[in-house]
């Protein structure tokens, strides 16, 4: 009889038991639990990326400056950058653009950043060899002549913390300088193409040109123009860039500075196709600010003339010296007819003398 009350308590209480238990793990699953914060990068850990990384060829994703100023890379995001980083380029000129491969020279590990130095980095150090000179009568006289061609172009990028650099492995500082370092990139072209927006990077798969595109997605896109033709149209000079030979079609690129602004395709069946507006727009902040921007003269700007006083050109002074009376017609010239839009160019020359010499 005892035997079967402690065998009926038994099977009662074990499956409370396990429930619980069960339920207790839930819980404990459920609390969430501080992420594992690395300690300080230690010697050895030191020595091993600087061995790693030092002389490693990467590819770049973002423009790096020449001059002094390089970048800094915290927190994955990068500075400077936008229209900051495009100004100090136009200054200083570029080190590396997205798609160039470049050589980490030097590695620094401080107390809060890692300092990388690409192709030489921005400071040329001289040899040892180039600081011996011999003093004579006329003063000392370096016995290596000064290179003027041997100037740095690198640059460098520092990768900072907060606190202190943390203990990590290769694997992860490399993704720490994926905004800045393409380690795994197959050819420039793929590590180019992860830097353009989706529309270019299709058009470049495709190997369009699309109006708004720069020159060098242009290049990424067509190659290298076999020819070129120089035009000014009025105070503005033009660019144009051919693809092509006939009986083939032939792309005509027309660029105004670093920007397309003309697609003209001549294909085979003699059908002509033109494109003007812009396809791609790659600065949208810069031109929505060039649109709101006001003229910056004053209203009424000062002037010695009194009203009615004649200027050096002849025209009559008016209170708005800014916009003074037009001259009146000179009728001795004869007229002469502006030039007609669209007229005969070099596009027409060049079919035709393509079509003569076949």
């Amino acid at each position: 009889m005892m035997f079967r009350r402690a065998r009926s308590l038994t099977s009662v209480t074990l499956p409370l038991l396990c429930a619980a238990f069960v339920s207790v793990t839930v819980l404990a699953s459920d609390i969430p639990t501080k992420p594992a914060i690395s300690p300080p990068i230690s010697s050895k850990t030191r020595m091993e990326l600087v061995r790693a990384f030092n002389s490693e060829l990467v590819y770049i994703r973002t423009p790096f400056p020449m001059g002094k100023t390089g970048l800094k890379l915290k927190s994955g995001t990068l500075s400077p950058a936008g229209d900051e980083l495009q100004q100090m380029i136009a200054m200083w000129g570029p080190s590396v653009k997205p798609g160039d491969q470049a050589r980490i020279s030097n590695i620094t590990i401080k107390d809060k950043l890692i300092h990388f130095e690409i192709n030489g980095g921005p400071v040329r150090n001289s040899k040892w060899y180039e600081r011996i000179s011999v003093s004579g009568m006329g003063g000392a006289t370096p016995v290596t002549p000064d290179n003027s061609n041997a100037n740095a172009r690198g640059s460098f990028v520092d990768l900072a913390f907060d606190k202190y650099v943390p203990e990590m492995d290769p694997r992860q500082l490399k993704e720490y300088l994926r905004p800045v370092f393409d380690f795994d990139s197959k050819s420039p072209l793929d590590a180019y193409l992860e830097t353009v927006p989706p529309k270019v990077k299709k058009a470049i798969q495709e190997h369009r040109v699309l109006v708004g595109m720069n020159r060098e997605m242009v290049i990424y896109a067509k190659g290298r123009p076999p020819k070129k033709v120089r035009e000014k149209d009025g105070d503005v000079e033009h660019e144009d860039w051919i693809y092509g030979e006939p009986p083939q079609d032939v792309d005509f690129v027309r660029m105004i500075g670093d920007e397309v602004v003309r697609v003209e395709t001549m294909k085979v069946s003699g059908e002509k196709e033109i494109r003007t507006a812009k396809e791609v727009d790659l600065n949208p902040n810069l031109n929505m600010a060039q649109a709101n921007q006001v003229p910056a003269h004053p209203a009424n700007a000062p002037t010695l003339r009194r009203p009615g006083e004649d200027l050096p050109d002849g025209r009559r002074s008016t209170d708005d010296p800014i916009n003074p009376a037009p001259l009146p017609p000179d009728t001795t010239q004869p007229d002469s007819a502006p030039p007609t839009p669209g007229g005969p160019g070099h596009w027409g020359a060049l079919m035709a003398s393509s079509s003569l010499t076949q």
